[in-house]
């Protein structure tokens, strides 16, 4: 019975172990831009308004619908009533049919269809926009987590040596070759970085589930630490500059607008001419059959659409104002944050003989030490000064990372990684 229980337990744990793995997936930062592309939350709102913009294109198409009117007058007088007649003959009262149809002129249903298309434009190209800045949001989290992972690997890292430092102290002690106070003194770093562990762990754990909602899937998310994520970065900032103006969603959403404003000024001019509406009249009166022509036409003595024409004109403006502000801004953005990530980048390459010379010192210290060559003092503080390199080039490595991030998003060019 315990031998088929065992068994069984076996198989739950491997089938248990098995789903875990499934369930959880390891994120490059392309692949996790290119999930949060198809299935993040807030773009799958956003692209609604695509959709919505395209209806405006059917309306616009559209041609006005046929107008029928009625009337029916009615003698009240029945002293007037013709012989042999009453209130319900037909000698008593008169029916009115109308039947007429508006008509565009001046090119209004065209330029309806014109600036439709173009808010479609409009629309398409402001998806872009948010996605870019959602990618910005999902490398940036994607970053936090891959600091917090390399910052739970160091923890990890120190405190499997302290932890057989402590073993090895304690089987020392035990022989009187170490006082008491050594003993403490490794038990005590052993607890702090413990607690330094638990912590770190949780901020992962965070972080991990920040991520998760930003690339919109169930499952649990993990990063691949290794991935370098490098693009093709035009070299020279000139290049940037050019590319970018040319190519960044939020320059290309501008122009669209300036567009859309260009043909919303024939639209509104064009509904400055009076609509005509003609058609049919067909009018029975007391048995004689009438049948006549309708047509009418609004004069344009007060009202020539001037409000919506000056608006059309004041939103042109508008358009052309914000496309030399957000030219402006990129041009700030990108040699910011390109002067940025060169100097992250030259800080990188100073640090590494910085970080071979701490693991160095540290693992001949502790040779040392436990050959009796040094004392504890001077371990711990190879260990402290060890913890603090690490940790500070891979600050800096975050800091090169985050730069190199920024400048992808600023050039425009984080919406190709993610394709």
């Amino acid at each position: 019975m315990k031998l088929h229980l065992t068994t069984a337990f076996s198989v739950f744990t491997a089938l248990a172990t098995c789903f875990h793995v499934h369930s959880q997936t390891n994120y490059t930062l392309q692949k996790a831009l290119q999930t949060a592309r198809n299935n993040n939350p807030i773009l799958k709102t956003e692209l609604y308004n695509i959709e919505i913009a395209q209806t405006d294109v059917i309306s616009a198409k559209l041609r006005p619908n046929l107008i029928l009117n009625n009337q029916l007058l009615q003698l009240m007088q029945p002293s007037y009533f013709p012989v042999n007649s009453n209130w319900f003959s037909e000698r008593t009262s008169q029916i009115w049919w109308q039947l007429t149809k508006p008509f565009q002129v001046a090119g209004q249903r065209k330029y309806k269809v014109e600036v439709a298309d173009k808010n479609v434009a409009f629309a398409q190209k402001k998806y872009t926009e948010t996605e870019r800045d959602l990618f910005s949001q999902v490398a940036t989290k994607w970053m936090e987590v891959w600091t917090a992972q390399k910052q739970l690997d160091i923890i990890q890292t120190a405190k499997d040596n302290i932890d057989s430092l402590v073993i090895t102290n304690k089987l020392r002690y035990k022989n009187q070759v170490i006082t008491q106070t050594d003993l403490f003194r490794t038990e005590l770093l052993e607890k702090q970085y413990d607690i330094q562990y638990k912590t770190s762990r949780q901020e992962l754990i965070n972080r991990q589930k920040e991520l998760k909602f930003l690339i919109g899937t169930q499952d649990s998310v993990s990063i691949d630490a290794d991935d370098a994520f490098l693009f093709a970065i035009p070299s020279d900032l000139d290049s940037l500059l050019n590319q970018s103006l040319q190519t960044r969603s939020d320059i290309q959403a501008a122009k669209s607008l300036m567009d859309a404003s260009e043909s919303n000024i024939k639209l509104q001019k064009s509904l400055a001419v009076p609509q005509p509406e003609l058609g049919l009249i067909y009018n029975p009166q007391n048995r004689i059959q009438y049948f006549g022509i309708y047509a009418t036409i609004d004069l344009p003595f007060f009202s020539r659409n001037q409000g919506e024409i000056k608006k059309s004109y004041l939103l042109q403006k508008q358009a052309e104002q914000n496309l030399l502000t957000i030219q402006t801004k990129l041009q700030t953005e990108i040699s910011t944050a390109y002067a940025s990530y060169d100097l992250q980048r030259k800080n990188i390459e100073n640090f590494k003989t910085v970080l071979s010379q701490s693991e160095t010192i540290l693992e001949n210290v502790k040779y040392a030490y436990l050959k009796g060559g040094t004392t504890i003092i001077d371990f711990l503080e190879a260990q402290r000064s060890w913890l603090e390199t690490q940790q500070q080039y891979y600050y800096a490595l975050q800091q090169y990372r985050q730069s190199y991030i920024q400048l992808l998003y600023a050039t425009g060019l984080i919406n190709q990684l993610a394709q």
